[in-house]
């Protein structure tokens, strides 16, 4: 890549420098290249329409896709200030780029015969400081973490919804919405995996010459990602109707009839995969209307991601509610049981709490009031690692207690498994 492409080396120097991982790092570098295209054609209007300079000899006006160049009398030296499009231009405002014009009336070179220039005042400062350098770090662990939750998620998700499906005595009302919970699960983990492939391809892909960069940044290049982006917001929005759906169910068991027959499984489906349809696709819409640009990885105007955000909450609000008045039934019932033994029941007690707790998705109110625009340092970091890890790991969290340490299903595992050794005794005997 030679002096004459420096947009090119800009570009690149933006993509090793911008985590890939930061939601922002498309929306600077698309912002960054619709400045460049501003600035040069800005750059040739001058060119094209500034009067010829009068004072003899002089090096030509030219565009050398960094800086815009002016006529320049021989033997002199001219500043032009840093582009504005440079992504740190608030850092170097104050900043020259130098280009020295020759006696001979043509533009000095170096002694690898590019043009000199000198554009140390408008680069943005090398040093990394301790501080930069401990954020990218806690990024990169932040990304590793809610990779292996979601990946270990979907192995044990996978495997409890085959187990649940696979036997008939466990089939029922109950067993149905634990395996469309888990489904849910696994589709919000792939859609997870698939937006950051997305995302990584869409921007990490290599850069050659500039219509590389038009075409990265063109929206028939972004479709991809913004289907991946569509169908992960589809798929947290059942995620969470779907704990709504458990804790109606357990409602309706423990306290009152919400749905008129438990044993249909219809007004689940549709609270569990309509209802994020409702949302969704205003939310397409807006994004289409309002904010189409790169991903749509990133909220500029926040009012539109409150369509997202607000059935969340409610949600999570109602699971509070319902969660506490479960909790009040069981405390009372296991005080009837138990008048003699009261550390027991105690235990008990809290053996529910914890086991509801990840159910009902309860765990999303620690946060429910902290928005993203209210939390900033320190505070945002906590947000951000206690959100990816519960959300990564809840789904492992789940299976294991709803699957693989439920009574039931190990009961019918251990019959299968006797059943299918006595097989293999009698296939072995007949031999």
């Amino acid at each position: 890549m030679d002096r004459t492409q420096d947009i090119m080396a800009l570009i690149c120097l933006l993509l090793l420098k911008l985590p890939k991982f930061d939601m922002a790092s498309g929306k600077i570098l698309e912002e960054t290249y619709r400045k460049w295209v501003q600035y040069k054609e800005d750059c040739i209007k001058m060119i094209e329409n500034e009067p010829l300079s009068q004072v003899g000899l002089f090096c030509n006006r030219t565009f050398d896709r960094y800086a815009c160049w002016p006529d320049t009398p021989a033997g002199s030296v001219v500043n032009i200030s840093c582009p504005f499009y440079l992504p740190w231009h608030d850092k170097v405002s104050q900043g020259v780029v130098r280009r020295r014009c020759g006696s001979d009336g043509l533009w000095e070179r170096e002694n690898s015969g590019q043009v000199w220039r000198d554009k140390t005042q408008c680069e943005e400062e090398k040093e990394v400081t301790s501080q930069e350098m401990w954020f990218k770090q806690m990024m990169v662990s932040f990304r590793m973490l809610y990779t292996v939750g979601y990946s270990l998620s979907l192995f044990t998700l996978i495997t409890a919804l085959i187990i649940l499906l696979s036997f008939r005595k466990l089939r029922c009302t109950r067993n149905y919405i634990h395996a469309n919970l888990f489904l849910s699960f696994i589709l919000r983990a792939v859609s997870v995996i698939v937006k950051d492939t997305m995302l990584e391809r869409h921007w990490g892909r290599e850069i050659v010459k500039q219509t590389d960069v038009t075409e990265m940044l063109s929206h028939q290049a972004a479709f991809g990602c913004r289907i991946a982006q569509v169908m992960m917001q589809y798929c947290v929005l059942a995620n969470h109707y779907w704990f709504f759906g458990e804790a109606i169910y357990l409602y309706s068991v423990l306290i009152a009839s919400v749905f008129i027959d438990n044993n249909k499984h219809l007004p689940y489906i549709c609270l569990g995969w309509g209802t994020p349809f409702l949302f969704v696709v205003p939310w397409v819409v807006m994004k289409l209307l309002k904010e189409n640009k790169e991903c749509w990885a990133v909220n500029e105007n926040m009012n539109y991601w409150w369509i997202i955000r607000f059935p969340i909450l409610f949600a999570s609000i109602i699971n509070f509610l319902i969660f506490m008045k479960i909790l009040k039934v069981i405390l009372s019932k296991l005080r009837a049981s138990n008048q003699s033994g009261y550390p027991d029941y105690k235990l008990r007690l809290a053996k529910a709490t914890l086991t509801l707790i990840p159910l009902f998705g309860i765990h999303e109110v620690i946060f429910i009031f902290a928005t993203d625009e209210q939390t900033t340092g320190v505070l945002r970091y906590i947000k951000v690692f206690f959100t990816l890890f519960l959300n990564s790991f809840q789904g492992f969290l789940v299976a294991v207690l709803y699957c693989y340490a439920n009574k039931e299903v190990r009961t019918e595992l251990r019959r299968k498994l006797r059943s299918w050794r006595l097989e293999a005794e009698i296939v072995c005997c007949g031999q």
